[in-house]
């Protein structure tokens, strides 16, 4: 169960439908809604989250990486720190 906020969680279970095919079920608890996958459905979904949560944390760590690099001073600044060190 993945408690999405309070008093709303996502619930991932394994059902058999009539069938006695195996059924992979997304739940919401508020809204009562749910969502039965076959398991080759399921893993395609599961797939593209985690693709979608990779894009994600890369686009996260590049806007971080851009950040890091705008901190570093140029050459022409840490020549003026040096020159500024020895000149005293």
């Amino acid at each position: 169960m993945i408690e999405l906020e309070p008093g709303n969680a996502l619930e991932i279970s394994l059902k058999e439908d009539a069938q006695g095919r195996d059924r992979v079920e997304i739940s919401l608890q508020s809204p009562g809604c749910s969502l039965q996958l076959t398991p080759h459905q399921a893993r395609v979904l599961a797939t593209e989250l985690i693709m979608a949560v990779n894009r994600a944390e890369v686009r996260s760590n590049l806007k971080h990486g851009q950040n890091v690099v705008r901190a570093v001073p140029s050459t022409e600044q840490r020549r003026n720190l040096l020159n500024q060190a020895f000149a005293k």
